[in-house]
């Protein structure tokens, strides 16, 4: 009887191609990455963890919905780590809010992993008001 084989490790080649997928505003690719029974805890909302998603289908919905309210959102400058299960990507997150202010503020994913994907994305973001529409 053999063993089964043991998922590949998150590693920062993985958390780059997670950014790059974001960028692309590309769903199918961003939930390639995600654990089944993962969960997304945004930065904002009414609970102390921002809003928590739970379950590939809420964390789905959640993620495109960010393409929704920013259509041109970015995130750009990405800086990775991972160690083990636990890993974080540090970016600056741009695009323009639906009154045609500009989005600039920098933020952090801390992530969990298990089986070699993402089961927890856990978003941080600096407040900062938006800046004025480009002109």
């Amino acid at each position: 009887m053999t063993a089964a084989a043991s998922p590949a490790p998150v590693t920062i080649a993985t958390l780059e191609a997670f950014s790059e997928a974001w960028n692309r505003h590309d769903i199918e690719a961003l939930m390639g990455f995600m654990h089944e029974d993962c969960v997304f805890q945004t930065a904002a909302g009414p609970d102390a963890c921002g809003t928590r998603h739970s379950g590939a289908a809420a964390v789905r919905k959640a993620f495109a919905a960010a393409w929704e309210t920013v259509p041109d959102a970015q995130w750009r400058n990405g800086r990775h780590f991972v160690a083990g299960d636990f890993g974080t990507s540090q970016w600056t997150f741009t695009g323009t809010a639906a009154d045609g202010s500009r989005i600039e503020t920098d933020g952090i994913d801390v992530f969990s992993f298990k089986d070699g994907k993402i089961a927890l994305k856990n978003v941080f973001r600096k407040a900062r008001p938006n800046l004025p529409a480009a002109k």
